[in-house]
Order: C-alpha cells, then structure tokens, then sequence
C-alpha cells in the first residue's frame, strides 16, 4: 500500500481558531503556501505555491486516490484545505493522522512534544 506524507502552510484572512477549519479554508483568502510531501521512504519534496509552483500531478492523483493512504499530523487540516484548493471534498476514509496516534499511545497533542518524544 502506498502512503503519502503532507505538511501544508496556508495563510486565510479567517481567523483559524476563531472560525474553524472549514470557514478558514472557505474564506476568498485562503490560499496553501507551502506543501511538503514523501511517497513512503522516498526523500520529502517541497512546492512553493506561493511562488508559483504547482503540485504534480503524482501528488495531486495520490491526494484523490482512495486506495492511497495519506498521512498527516492534523491530517482533518491538511484534508478539508487541501480539499478546498482542489474544489472538491476529500474522503476521511484513506487519512492516517499522526496527532491521534500520539494521543493514543499517551503522548500530548503537541507537535513540539511529539517531536521531543
């Protein structure tokens, strides 16, 4: 089985806390600055959106691919904007998210404290 590995770094106008994950991806200013990405062992790649790059279309078949489990800490995140700049829903269902493992095996939520773990 495939697994693909995101990190993204967005910028809204919404406040993340204030509004949630869906207004903030929703709102007209929301836009993915950074995505840094690994297919399985392979070394990570990063794409500067904001300066124009684009996400290869491997990234972008692997993100709509059900089959395809794509790993994320926070991985709702990175899901509903990553959903929000491709116009369409992404599916929970091939999500693995790192957060909610570390909280299952006692660890806080924090990614500084996962990373010190």
């Amino acid at each position: 089985m495939t697994t693909l590995s995101i990190d993204i770094e967005t910028y809204s106008d919404a406040s993340l806390p204030d509004v949630g994950v869906y207004r903030y991806a929703d709102d007209p200013s929301f836009e993915i600055l950074l995505l840094a990405y690994a297919f399985g062992d392979e070394d990570v790649q990063v794409v500067d959106l904001a300066q124009g790059e684009d996400i290869p279309k491997p990234v972008i078949d692997a993100i709509l691919d059900p089959a395809v489990t794509k790993s994320a800490f926070n991985a709702q995140f990175e899901r509903v904007c990553l959903g929000a700049h491709l116009g369409r829903r992404l599916e929970p269902e091939s999500w693995h998210c790192t957060m909610v493992h570390a909280w299952s095996l006692g660890l806080s939520g924090g990614l500084g404290h996962v990373a010190q773990a």
